[in-house]
C-alpha cells in the first residue's frame, strides 16, 4: 500500500502576475514581486562579506551538515566577536510594504555564548547596534529575542528559549504598517509595536561573542530576508 500526500498537479504552472502584465503567462509566481535574500549556505566565499573578529582564530566556513551549514567558530578569550555582515545596506522597512525573516541556527552553548541574526546597520559591533530589526541572544541567559530598534531605542519582545547545540527557527513579518509578527519553531508567539522601526538602510548581518572565556560556534542552516516591492 503507498501513504502519501494528496496532490493537485497544475502543468501549465501557476502564477500571482497581473493581467497584461510581461509575466502574465510565467508558470511560475512573479519572483520580482519581492526583493529576495536567500542563502542555504552551502558555498560561503568571504569576499562577499564584512569580517570582524576581535581576536585571531575565529573562523567562518561551511560545515558538514545536510541542507548547508554556516559555522562560525569563535577564538577562546571572553567577549570574543565573530561576526560577518553583507557588504551593503540593501534592505529597508517601507510603510505600506510587507517585510519577512526566517532563519534556522545554533549555538554550541545557549548560556555562554551571545548571538544576533537578522537586518542591521552596518557596525563592526553588531551586538550593540544603534538600527535595526534582528533576534538577539544575550550572555548569561537561553532567550532568543527579536530586537526592534531606531536610533538606540529598542523594543525587545520575547521569541522563545534556546539549548546546547539544538536548532531553532526564528522569523517575523512586518505587516507594512502597524505590527511586527514575531515567530518560533513554526508558530507566532508574539507581536512587536512598530514605534522603534528603523528608517534607514539595513543588512544581512550574523554574530556570535563568547560570555566566559570559552569558544562558541553559531551554526546557521539557511537565512531569509524579503521585502515588498
Amino acid at each position: 500500500m503507498t501513504i502519501g500526500y494528496a496532490t493537485t498537479n497544475y502543468p501549465n504552472g501557476v502564477t500571482n502576475a497581473a493581467v497584461g502584465s510581461a509575466l502574465q503567462t510565467y508558470i511560475l509566481p512573479d519572483p520580482t514581486s519581492a526583493h529576495t535574500y536567500f542563502n542555504d549556505f552551502d558555498v560561503f566565499t568571504a569576499a562577499d562579506w564584512t569580517v570582524t573578529e576581535t581576536q585571531a582564530g575565529a573562523t567562518q566556513a561551511i560545515a558538514n551538515g545536510n541542507g548547508g551549514w554556516l559555522a562560525l567558530v569563535n577564538s577562546a578569550a571572553n567577549n570574543d566577536l565573530n561576526a560577518i555582515q553583507a557588504l551593503n545596506t540593501t534592505f529597508a522597512f517601507t510603510a505600506g510594504k510587507a517585510l519577512w525573516f526566517k532563519c534556522r541556527f545554533k549555538l554550541s552553548n545557549a548560556t555562554n555564548a551571545a548571538a544576533i541574526i537578522g537586518l542591521q546597520v552596518i557596525d563592526t559591533t553588531p551586538l550593540a547596534v544603534t538600527d535595526g530589526v534582528f533576534f538577539s541572544k544575550p550572555a548569561a541567559s537561553t532567550t532568543l529575542s527579536l530586537v526592534v530598534e531606531k536610533t538606540s531605542t529598542a523594543t525587545t519582545t520575547t521569541a522563545g528559549t534556546m539549548a546546547d547545540d539544538t536548532f531553532v527557527e526564528a522569523g517575523f513579518h512586518y505587516d507594512g504598517s502597524n505590527s511586527v509578527f514575531v515567530y518560533f519553531n513554526g508558530n507566532r508567539v508574539a507581536s512587536s509595536a512598530v514605534t522603534n522601526l528603523p528608517t534607514v538602510g539595513l543588512c544581512v548581518s550574523i554574530a556570535v561573542a563568547n560570555g566566559t572565556a570559552a569558544a562558541n560556534t553559531m551554526t546557521v542552516d539557511y537565512y531569509l530576508a524579503s521585502a515588498e516591492r
